[in-house]
């Protein structure tokens, strides 16, 4: 009876390694993971005037500013990412993720007029704007269709570097006054008005992405965010010398920035 027993035994074992060696490991997603990715931004913002005193409204006759610019902007993206998951079940996960990319996103653009209550002077208006980087704090929820595959979408806080300038330029030399403040387009040729402004901008962001475990530690990622950071201004002053005088100066009000973001990173899971 015992040498049967060792006979069944050995023989549901053979029967059995086979399949055993067939399946493929459960993979564990719990952990902190820390990465780089690489990629690229792209979008569009606008930008809008308001005089800041009469001369200025003068300055651009009837309507009393340049008419409003719109511009694209787009450039090369990348940097680190750490974050931490929490796997619920074999199915989903939940986590969170911080990440940090240096920018070269940056776009400009122009509005152009014809100064008229004084001088027939056509004027351009240019402007630039630029996001040194950005970084965001976000949850992420994800699903597993597989045990090496995640799907997952991600939403929290946004913030970045913003630096943003205009001037007011026209070829044809001018000036006029009277009262506390002065125009005078003869110091700054060709530009008679200019500006610059930098801050930091908060805002959100969501979006989506795919992972892949390609090693048991290592994880590759194709990855979308939306990025909505808040607008600013920038005041454009007169260059020249008022003699005395305040300088006239009008603000150029950039709209909320709006980037789209596509990267593919690489991270290592700690175990």
């Amino acid at each position: 009876m015992k040498k049967l027993m060792k006979c069944v035994v050995v023989a549901a074992a053979l029967a059995a390694a086979p399949a055993y060696a067939g399946e493929a490991p459960v993979r564990n997603w719990n952990g902190v993971y820390v990465g780089a990715n690489i990629g690229g931004g792209w979008g569009s913002n606008s930008v809008g005037y308001a005089p800041n005193d009469p001369q200025a409204v003068n300055l651009f006759g009837a309507g009393g500013k340049p008419p409003p610019a719109a511009f694209d902007f787009s450039g090369v993206l990348g940097g680190v990412q750490v974050g931490y998951n929490h796997q619920l079940s074999s199915a989903w996960l939940i986590g969170v993720e911080a990440d940090f990319d240096g920018s070269g996103v940056s776009g400009s653009g122009s509005t152009s007029g014809v100064f008229a209550p004084y001088y027939t002077a056509p004027f351009n208006a240019p402007v630039q704007q630029r996001l040194d980087w950005f970084g965001t704090l976000r949850a992420r929820l994800g699903y597993l269709p597989t045990n090496n595959l995640l799907v997952y979408g991600t939403a929290g806080l946004a913030y970045g570097r913003v630096v943003q300038s205009g001037s007011w330029d026209t070829n044809t030399p001018f000036a006029f006054g009277g009262g506390a403040y002065d125009v005078n387009c003869f110091g700054g040729n060709p530009s008679c008005l200019a500006g610059s402004s930098s801050r930091v901008a908060t805002g959100w962001t969501a979006g989506a992405g795919l992972e892949y475990a390609v090693l048991p530690d290592w994880t590759l990622r194709a990855e979308y965010l939306h990025v909505s950071l808040a607008g600013g201004s920038t005041t454009e002053t007169v260059l020249g010398d008022t003699a005395g005088a305040l300088p006239s100066s009008f603000n150029a009000a950039f709209g909320r920035i709006s980037l789209n973001t596509a990267r593919i990173g690489l991270s290592y899971q700690f175990r």
